[in-house]
């Protein structure tokens, strides 16, 4: 009955990539859980761009590798710049969601090596962009969202296509992969609000495949 209920709320939003509506909703006190945990060991931090910009967006990393920005560039690092040490393991829940997930998009085998976990507070957001700092592109995104929803931005192969919205709510799932694996893709700007469990705040949770 629950494979028929996510099968219902799938929604295609290009070749490879899917949004699933609620896939993560059983799975989100686990993972809100682990989140503080994660954060606790390597604290949320505003990256720097290569061209100097203070990104909104709080970040941190868990896994055998972290995506990390500086003045240096774009890249994936085994070692947290602000602690010197390996960042934290990925937890089982994690781990546990992104290969279900993936797999229910039509891409099994996805064994995620790194979570980019996002933070965004009322008024942040997250440009258009597309994912390539990755060493396989055979390999999927998945993306969990937590707490105040957001608008998806989805658009093409290149910056200036045309884009789409997509509403994301608490423990909605997006992956992308195949023909669709580097689409330009963001976060509009979030409104004002207060989630039940999250509160006045938005968790990302960004599966990769680093190496």
């Amino acid at each position: 009955m629950m494979q028929d209920l996510f099968t219902e709320a799938r929604e295609d939003l290009d070749d490879g990539a899917v949004l699933m509506r609620g896939f993560a909703v059983d799975a989100a006190a686990a993972l809100l859980s682990d989140i503080a945990q994660v954060s606790a060991l390597a604290p949320f931090r505003h990256l720097v761009t290569p061209g100097g910009f203070r990104m909104s967006v709080a970040m941190t990393n868990c896994g055998d590798f972290g995506w990390v920005s500086d003045r240096r560039g774009y890249r994936y690092d085994p070692i947290d710049p602000e602690s010197g040490h390996p960042w934290p393991p990925m937890p089982v829940s994690f781990i546990d969601l992104a290969g279900r997930a993936a797999h229910a998009a039509g891409y099994a085998g996805f064994h995620a090596d790194v979570c980019l976990i996002n933070c965004y507070l009322p008024g942040t957001r997250l440009t258009l962009h597309q994912d390539r700092d990755e060493g396989d592109f055979t390999q999927p995104i998945v993306s969990i969202s937590l707490g105040l929803p957001a608008a998806f931005l989805w658009g093409g192969k290149a910056r200036t296509d045309k884009t789409r919205r997509y509403a994301l709510h608490h423990g909605d799932v997006v992956v992308w992969g195949g023909l669709s694996r580097l689409n330009f893709h963001g976060i509009a700007p979030l409104k004002d609000g207060n989630h039940p469990i999250v509160g006045a705040r938005r968790f990302n949770l960004t599966f990769r495949r680093a190496r």
